[in-house]
């Protein structure tokens, strides 16, 4: 069966999975709750399972977060992960790094954290990645609003802005970090930068759940500083572009229907 075949049976099934998604130089990585794909510019195509965390720490406040947070990075850092292992440990220590830097606190260390942090954004996002990243964006929508053959032909164009991208967690997370840190009953040890992200980290994801999952319209407001954002992280995607990320939509789906 051909894409627009398969993306037709797509958009009549009952009920698809939630997709989530992450842009990369050379391609897409969608991922269900089971299944993850990754679909290369070049037209390649690699597949693998989610890790399947506990179901009692998938339950339990703060745990849940960081369960989840790190079943969106598995497809990276896995051993057969889609980034490669320099790759793998650049984004290591680049998250990492903040950490010790905490420990010598003054205006340095922030200034020095802050050229570690646009070190890792000029990573991610270098190459193609700002086009494929609305591309993720524009195949996700399309799933969610059954239009997935419409977009693969190109006669629609689902928007390339998404209120669950991760620039929206992103922008959650600074002002809860920086809240914790001056909040959080600890006092200096080498410790506490560890205690005061994995806790902003854990609690981010639990307000990013709220967030998600409420049906009031007060609640977005939380996803305007992301989705403002998401102008200077995406671009307007080329329709072979977008075609990448539905590639990779396409591979989710087919492991999810079989």
């Amino acid at each position: 069966m051909d894409h627009a075949g398969f993306f037709r049976l797509a958009d009549a099934a009952p009920t698809l999975p939630r997709l989530g998604g992450m842009a990369r130089p050379n391609g897409v990585v969608m991922v269900s709750e089971r299944y993850w794909a990754f679909a290369g510019v070049d037209g390649s195509l690699r597949e693998g399972r989610m890790p399947q965390p506990p179901e009692l720490l998938q339950r339990v406040p703060l745990a849940r977060g960081l369960v989840r947070l790190y079943a969106s990075l598995a497809p990276l850092f896995k051993r057969d992960g889609v980034a490669k292992r320099r790759e793998r440990w650049l984004i290591l220590t680049a998250l990492v790094a903040p950490l010790a830097l905490g420990l010598f606190g003054g205006p340095w260390s922030t200034i020095a954290g802050i050229l570690l942090s646009v070190a890792l954004v000029a990573t991610i996002l270098r190459g193609r990645t700002l086009h494929l990243h609305g591309a993720e964006h524009r195949a996700i929508a399309a799933a969610e609003a059954r239009r997935l053959e419409a977009t693969w032909e190109g006669q629609a164009r689902p928007s390339r802005f998404s209120p669950r991208c991760g620039t929206n967690f992103a922008a959650l997370a600074l002002p809860v970090t920086l809240g914790a840190n001056q909040l959080l009953p600890i006092g200096p040890a080498l410790w506490s930068p560890v205690v005061v992200l994995v806790f902003s980290l854990a609690l981010t994801m639990e307000l990013w759940r709220l967030v998600q999952r409420s049906s009031r319209k007060a609640w977005r407001v939380f996803l305007l500083p992301g989705l403002g954002l998401q102008r200077l992280t995406t671009r307007e995607p080329r329709l072979d572009e977008t075609q990448v990320a539905m590639r990779a939509v396409e591979a989710v789906l087919r492991l999810e229907l079989a």
